[in-house]
């Protein structure tokens, strides 16, 4: 998952059990950032609002909320998070306060932030006989991949360069031979991760059954 906005989100986190409690409260900003970037923890607290020894809690929480997005349970990625300010208390502010104040303020943020989600592509190497080139090629469109080149090869052979999503192609071994009477064969790695069809997210989310303490 990632998102497509930014957004703001706070937590405060307050408890009392008779002994001593726990208090954090953590602002923070979420940011786009492009594919593949990765994810980015920025410190922007001034004059100790959140005192240093809980900063490494904090990116411990965003770290915690990065695990499993809201849509579909997916690690979260391409994401910058700005700490902006805070509050801590001088007896009951802990580690463990930081950090779960810091991924519930995540959270809070991340609702905010149109999240999307994204679906691995991969690249596909194609070898057939060439005058099932075409057939191979219409395929690729309904699996909603694209042609990138094509490279002759001796013995009327070609070579299909190509991207398709890694949820069509689950089946693309047999489909394969079948379009080239056996005579097809294909590799692939992961390319990247790309933003799915709405038609797509809905029916991932919608199947999607988060742990009750999520």
């Amino acid at each position: 998952e990632t998102i497509a906005a930014k957004a703001e989100g706070h937590y405060r986190l307050k408890k009392q059990t008779g002994g001593a409690g726990q208090f954090a409260e953590v602002f923070l900003r979420v940011e786009p950032r492009g594919r593949g970037e990765g994810f980015e923890f920025v410190n922007d607290v001034f004059g100790g609002a959140i005192p240093h020894q809980f900063l490494s809690a904090v990116e411990k929480g965003i770290g915690d909320a990065l695990e499993a997005g809201t849509l579909s349970g997916s690690p979260v990625q391409d994401v910058r998070v700005v700490i902006t300010d805070g509050k801590a208390h001088s007896v009951d502010s802990k580690d463990i306060a930081f950090r779960t104040a810091a991924k519930l303020a995540f959270r809070d943020a991340y609702a905010r932030a149109r999240p999307l989600l994204l679906e691995p592509i991969v690249n596909l190497e194609i070898i057939v006989p060439e005058l099932h080139t075409g057939t191979v090629t219409t395929d690729l469109k309904n699996m909603r991949g694209k042609v990138l080149g094509f490279d002759t090869l001796p013995e009327g052979v070609v070579q299909i360069h190509a991207q398709a999503p890694l949820a069509e192609v689950g089946n693309y071994v047999g489909q394969l031979r079948g379009a080239t009477a056996g005579q097809g064969s294909f590799t692939m790695e992961l390319a990247h991760h790309d933003v799915a069809p709405p038609a797509i997210a809905q029916k991932v989310a919608a199947a999607y059954k988060p742990h009750p303490e999520e």
